[in-house]
């Protein structure tokens, strides 16, 4: 048998490969935005019904500053310069507070950059946004058992826009805060920048509880300065992202009662948003990494998703009938003139812009890593080897990549990804763990430099 001996990689040149590897996909991403602007630019001029003054974001041009902006770079600037060593050696309880009070800081910042009534009170007062519709609910049970027949457009009683695309947890999320007392504008965007912010927590919790706990320090910088930020102030998709990382997390810690606390949760996210059918692939994930009792943490997860289930089917909201109005209605707003030819790649480029550019070396480097890990296992490990070998930080990270694709193909995701998919954006940037510590400071301040370019370039819209 012919061997064939590997010559030795000279000091300095493997890191060197992988820092121009890096940068190449860099530079993919780059091109991938620009192209993705130029020709929504060129389909805009020509009338083609994208619906985005600003393709691939729903935003408009309008270059500004607002007394935001300074408290804006602040945030930045603290966390780039002193997030990644604190993140590194600061007891874990008073990181994870001082970390969600920076995130929280980061995405109101953004957010005042338009103004306060412009940046937040008036984002989801619109006629096409829930806020319009919690005063004309004052029976929660009959709106539920009509909910359904409400969702097709073109006549009398049909739900606005937001409502109408979601199913009805979203809609009850802001009638409870206006039944509390926390009714209008301001509250509902406080509530989903504070509830987007735990993020920030929730995926360092779980990464730690399924004992990747360097990860989780590494990772918690990129998850405050995230520059999906710019939307979560300024649409409950932020709301949504921070309910759905919470479910995840609550999966991955130790116990009976927190799987089932977390099935809970995560049953009613699907009654947040249709597309979280796919979080199931992510929570499968979690669930299988578990250090121990995966089978008994499994049932009392689904026990917990069925009660949700099964609470609002009896109030007489059936998941399935809505699912299938949803999809008509799609198709008889502004769906069916946007192109597929068009939006299936680009919607790609809002998702570089949301998550920022630290995704693609990110993923580049994690799914590297993952198949080291599964080489070293060796052949007959396929089926468990890349659960047990690869880890967290490759396994999150490609099962939400194989969701956003789902989600992309599907069709039923043409425009405004950057804010509808952020509560997958989050668990994409877990692979940030594998991107050299060395570097780690130059990532963040490319991902702080896309939010503060994005928010101030352009006048987004929810």
């Amino acid at each position: 048998m012919r061997t064939t001996t590997r010559r030795p990689v000279a000091p300095g040149r493997a890191p060197t490969r992988r820092r121009l590897a890096d940068l190449t996909v860099l530079g993919v991403e780059a091109a991938l935005v620009m192209l993705a602007a130029a020709v929504g630019a060129v389909l805009n001029a020509r009338g083609v019904g994208l619906h985005a003054d600003a393709a691939p974001l729903y935003a408009t041009w309008r270059p500004h500053l607002g007394w935001g902006t300074p408290a804006a770079v602040l945030v930045a600037a603290g966390v780039v310069g002193v997030g990644v060593r604190w993140a590194g050696a600061a007891r874990w309880g008073p990181l994870l507070g001082l970390a969600y009070l920076a995130s929280v800081a980061w995405a109101l910042s953004l957010a005042l950059v338009d103004g306060w009534s412009a940046g937040l009170t008036e984002r989801l007062t619109p006629q096409a946004e829930y806020l319009h519709e919690v005063p004309g609910v004052r029976d929660v049970p009959a709106t539920l058992a009509g909910f359904t027949g409400r969702i097709l457009d073109f006549q009398p009683d049909s739900w606005s826009t937001h409502t109408a695309g979601h199913p009805p947890g979203a809609l009850l999320v802001f009638v409870g805060l206006d039944r509390i007392g926390l009714g209008g504008g301001s509250a509902a965007a406080l509530a989903c920048v504070l509830v987007g912010a735990s993020v920030t927590v929730s995926v360092p919790v779980a990464l730690r509880a399924l004992g990747a706990d360097a990860a989780a320090r590494a990772v918690l910088p990129f998850l405050v300065l995230l520059p999906g930020a710019v939307w979560v102030g300024a649409s409950a998709d932020g709301l949504f992202a921070g309910v759905v990382a919470a479910g995840l997390a609550l999966l991955a810690v130790r116990g009976r009662l927190a799987p089932a606390v977390g099935g809970l949760v995560l049953g009613y996210a699907l009654y947040l948003s249709y597309g979280f059918v796919l979080v199931g692939l992510l929570a499968l994930v979690v669930l299988a990494l578990r250090p121990a009792d995966r089978i008994a943490a499994l049932l009392s997860a689904v026990a917990g998703v069925a009660g949700v289930v099964v609470a609002f089917t009896a109030a007489g909201f059936w998941w399935w009938d809505g699912y299938q109005r949803v999809v008509e209605r799609y198709y008889q707003g502004w769906a069916a003139d946007r192109p597929y030819g068009y939006w299936v790649w680009a919607n790609l480029a809002a998702l570089v812009l949301s998550a920022g550019p630290a995704l693609g070396p990110a993923l580049r480097r994690a799914v590297l890593a993952g198949v080291a890990a599964v080489r070293r296992r060796g052949p007959g490990a396929w089926l468990i080897g890349p659960v047990a070998a690869a880890g967290p930080t490759v396994l999150l990270p490609v099962a939400a990549a194989a969701v956003v694709l789902a989600a992309d193909l599907s069709g039923l995701s043409k425009a405004e990804v950057e804010r509808i998919w952020l509560p997958f954006a989050v668990w994409l940037l877990v692979a940030t763990a594998h991107l050299p510590a060395a570097a780690r400071r130059w990532w963040l301040a490319g991902q702080a430099a896309t939010a503060l370019v994005v928010n101030h370039l352009l006048w987004t819209v929810s």
